[in-house]
Parts: C-alpha cells; sequence; structure tokens
C-alpha cells in the first residue's frame, strides 16, 4: 500500500508539472501572440500613415507641379505676344520700305531714261564735232602745205627744244642756288651740333689736397725719421709736401693715376688710423685695385653714354684708362666722348652712318691708353687694337684717316676727322703748356726705364728730381752710383730744361723670417 502510494504521489507530482508546464507554454504563447497582434497593428498604422503622408506629398507636388506649369504657359504667353507685336512693328517697317524703295525705284528709272536721252543728244555733238574737226584739219593741211604727221613732228621738235633750253636754265639756277647756301648750311650743321654737344672739360692739374682730421696726423705721416712718408712715395711715385697748410696734404705728380693712388691710399691711411710701412703697402696696393675698378667702370659707362653695347671686354677697359689720359690739357676719354657725339650728330644731319661715325669717334683716339708703355704713334696703335678685337673695317679706317696718315675714303672717316678738329680747335680745350711739361716728365722716366735692372721709375718734384728704384740684386753700391751718373748724363744730352734735375737712385734689400 505505501508502494501504490507513493506511486500514486509521483504520477500526481507529474501530472501537475506536465499541467503546470502546459499552462505556462499556453500563456507564454498568448503573450507573445498579443505582443505580435500589437506591433501587426500599430505596423498597419505606420503603414496607413505613410500611405496618407505620400499622398499628401503627391497632392502638394502635383499642385506645384501644376502652379510651375501655369507659370511657364503664361510667362510664355506674354512672350509670344511681345514677340507677335515686335513681327507687327518690323512688318509694317518693312511694308513702308518696300514703299520707300518702290518709290526710288521709279526715281531712278526716270532719271536713267532722261540719262540715255543726254547721252544720244552727247553723242550726235560728238559725231557733229568730230565731222567739224576733220574739214578743220582739212583746210589747215590746205592752207599750211603739211600733212598732219609732218605738224605733229614739227611740233615735238619745237618742244623738245624748248624744254631742254628750260632744263638747262634751272640746273643753272640750281648750282648758284646751291653754292650761296652750302656755305652757310654747313655753318648751320656745325653751330647746331656743337650747341648740342656740351661735353664739360675738365682742367687737368698735377696737384691733389688730401684734408686732414689734425694737424697732428701730419707728423704721423712723416713717421719716425720720415720713413713713412718714403715709403708711400716710393711705392707710388708722388711727392707728399708737407708745409704750414692747415689740416691739409699736397700731392704732387704728373701722372694722374699714381696721385690718385696715392690720394686714396693716404685717405685709407688717415682714416683707419694705423700708419706705418707695412700697412702703407696694403694700402697701397687696395687703392691699385681700387683705380683698375674705376677705369673698366669709366670705360662701360663712356660706351653706354654712346650707345655701343657690343663693345669687346678688353676694349672697354683700355677705353677707360683715357678717363685718367690728358693731351694738351685736354681729358682724352671726355674728347672721345665729344667726337663721338659730334660725328654722329653731324652723320644724322647729313645722312650717313651714325653707328659707325659714333664708334669710330668714341675709338679714335684709343690708342693713346697704351701710346706711354708701347712702342708706335697712337693711331697705329689704336688701328692694331681695334683689329685685334675684332672692330668693321669701316671704324678702324676712321681711326687711322682722323690725322690724314691715309687719305679718308668714306664720309664717315671724313666725319670723324671734322669732329675730332671741332673738339680739339675750340677756344679754351687744349693747353699746349701742360702738354709739354708731361712729355717731359715722361722722358725722363723712359731714360730711367731704359736701363736694365730698373723696377721703378718716378718723375717728381715737378720733374726737378727723377727717382729710379733698382732690383738690389743686380746693382751694388758701385753700380748704383754709376747708374746715377749715366741718366744724369743723358739727361743733360737728351733733354732741354730749366734749372737742375736730380737723379735718386734706391736700391732697397728686405729680410723676412716667419717665427712658428
Amino acid at each position: 500500500m505505501p508502494v501504490e502510494r507513493t506511486r500514486y504521489r509521483k504520477i500526481n507530482f507529474y501530472v501537475n508539472y506536465i499541467f503546470l508546464v502546459v499552462m505556462f507554454a499556453i500563456l507564454a504563447f498568448f503573450l507573445v501572440w498579443r505582443d505580435f497582434r500589437r506591433e501587426k497593428r500599430e505596423k498597419a498604422t505606420l503603414l496607413s500613415e505613410m500611405d496618407e503622408r505620400n499622398n499628401l506629398y503627391k497632392k502638394e507636388a502635383m499642385i506645384a507641379a501644376k502652379e510651375a506649369v501655369q507659370g511657364d504657359i503664361e510667362k510664355f504667353q506674354e512672350e509670344t505676344k511681345e514677340r507677335r507685336q515686335e513681327l507687327s512693328r518690323l512688318e509694317s517697317k518693312l511694308s513702308k520700305k518696300e514703299e520707300m524703295l518702290e518709290d526710288k525705284s521709279i526715281i531712278l528709272t526716270n532719271k536713267e531714261a532722261e540719262l540715255q536721252k543726254k547721252m544720244d543728244e552727247v553723242l550726235e555733238k560728238e559725231d557733229y564735232l568730230a565731222e567739224a574737226i576733220q574739214k578743220q584739219m582739212q583746210e589747215l593741211e590746205r592752207i599750211s602745205g603739211l600733212s598732219s604727221d609732218e605738224a605733229k613732228n614739227l611740233l615735238m621738235e619745237q618742244l623738245k627744244v624748248d624744254l631742254q633750253q628750260e632744263a638747262n636754265n634751272l640746273i643753272r639756277e640750281n648750282e648758284n642756288y646751291i653754292r650761296e647756301v652750302s656755305d652757310e648750311k654747313a655753318r648751320e650743321i656745325l653751330t647746331t651740333v656743337m650747341q648740342r654737344c656740351v661735353i664739360e672739360h675738365v682742367v687737368e692739374s698735377t696737384v691733389t689736397s688730401v684734408s686732414l682730421p689734425s694737424d697732428e696726423m701730419k707728423g704721423r705721416i712723416i713717421g719716425r725719421e720720415g720713413r713713412n712718408i718714403r715709403t708711400l712715395e716710393t711705392l707710388t711715385g708722388v711727392d707728399l709736401i708737407i708745409d704750414d697748410t692747415p689740416e691739409a696734404v699736397v700731392l704732387s705728380c704728373f701722372d694722374p693715376v699714381r696721385r690718385e693712388i696715392a690720394k686714396l691710399a693716404l685717405e685709407k691711411l688717415v682714416s683707419d688710423g694705423r700708419i706705418h710701412p707695412v700697412r702703407i703697402e696694403e694700402m697701397v696696393e687696395k687703392a691699385r685695385e681700387e683705380i683698375e675698378q674705376k677705369i673698366k667702370k669709366e670705360g662701360e659707362n663712356a660706351a653706354m653714354e654712346m650707345g655701343i653695347l657690343n663693345l669687346n671686354k678688353e676694349l672697354v677697359k683700355t677705353l677707360g684708362r683715357l678717363y685718367y689720359r690728358t693731351s694738351y690739357g685736354q681729358n682724352v676719354l671726355l674728347h672721345s666722348l665729344e667726337v663721338g657725339h659730334i660725328a654722329g650728330m653731324i652723320a644724322a644731319e647729313i645722312g650717313a652712318n651714325v653707328k659707325i661715325a659714333k664708334r669710330a669717334g668714341l675709338l679714335h683716339d684709343i690708342g693713346k691708353a697704351i701710346d706711354q708703355t708701347q712702342e708706335g704713334t697712337h693711331i697705329e696703335l689704336g688701328v692694331e687694337l681695334a683689329r685685334k678685337y675684332g672692330e668693321k673695317e669701316e671704324v678702324v679706317h676712321a681711326i687711322e684717316a682722323h690725322h690724314d696718315d691715309v687719305t679718308a675714303n668714306s664720309i664717315e672717316a671724313v666725319l670723324v676727322k671734322l669732329a675730332d678738329a671741332i673738339s680739339a680747335g675750340r677756344p679754351g680745350s687744349r693747353r699746349d703748356t701742360l702738354e709739354i711739361y708731361i712729355k717731359r716728365l715722361q722722358k725722363l722716366e723712359e731714360i730711367a726705364l731704359s736701363y736694365e735692372g730698373i723696377k721703378q721709375s718716378f718723375a717728381v718734384q715737378a720733374g726737378r728730381e727723377i727717382r729710379v728704384i733698382v732690383q738690389p740684386d743686380k746693382f751694388d753700391d758701385v753700380a748704383s752710383a754709376r747708374l746715377a751718373r749715366d741718366i744724369a748724363k743723358r739727361i743733360e744730352e737728351e733733354l732741354d730744361y730749366p734749372g737742375q734735375i736730380r737723379v735718386t737712385v734706391v736700391r732697397e734689400i728686405r729680410t723676412t723670417e716667419i717665427a712658428k
């Protein structure tokens, strides 16, 4: 019994358990089914709302489209109406023009008829005149006894004689006019050119003044026992005159290049304040370099001023050296620029080649840049330089002919010769005294340099002294004294000069060691 009861209880438990599971399953299914129905109803509601919205949007779009179409239709109708009105106006204008053209056509037709009538009348008159002329010709032939061809020939012969006589009279009148006007015209051209060309003439001198900050600087320039001033004079070949002139030192030398080098060097030394032989050598070398740059710059400026852009570089440098060259007191570079301008302007007046005239005028005295250091006249050296650096034969010929060394065979060569004479012959443009003085000083230096072993020579003290610097390894004390006597004797034989000329031979030996 207890076993059956226990089994009954288990069966009852399992039945209750199964029942509960089934109930829970039914409940869960009911809940899920309820949620599913609710979601379905919500989705259906949402879809219906979306359909309503879409229908609303479609209606609004349709209304907007209809309004837009209606606006376009109205706009098109307005434009069509305006175009129709415009076409109506154009049609009315065209109809008026057609009426006017018809009227003009009628008028032209009437005028053509009148012209045709007048042409017929003219033709009738021409026939009448031709018949009358023929009768007159026959009557004239009968009276003169000449045919028409014979009369024409006779008339032509008479006209030829008259024309020849008139031509001879015109030629004679023109020749007389040319003789009367040519001299006046030439003077007018030259006067105009000289007035247009205003080149400043620099008055050359042989002294230059250097300002000092104080008189105390004079003692520093002189140096202990005069070693500073001797070094500067020896290196530059320039006399330093230190006198009672307040705050100034005077540099004296006939060569403007040396004088300019000494001036620059002295100004640098005064500005720097350190004045001793080694520093003097450095400053003199820097001054030489600056002068070389100045020479190059002056050559470039001269070529640029003349409008010559394809000049050889070496020729430009040589041209710049004329800035420090004088001839009869006249600056040669300024003289060359003046000759170039004058020749170019005369060429423009008479129709010659302006470029060739200006180029030849600028280069005509180029040989004077090297005639102090090379053998030959400045014309020979100038021709050689021009050919060497590729100048045209017309320019070379003008250089060669400007002093009548050869006969000028071109109008440009004649113009350069004429411009050179105008520039040199103007009152006050040249001074013979200064040129003679400079030539005497140059001759002094040439005599000294003609001996072997000479390093440098400088004519100083306005030509009253010649300083000769020799190479110390080639001269001893005895040879130096003999050289001074030989130079003095040659000066006495070859030069005419007032007073006395002192010959000073400088033999300097330097020994340098380096402490390491």
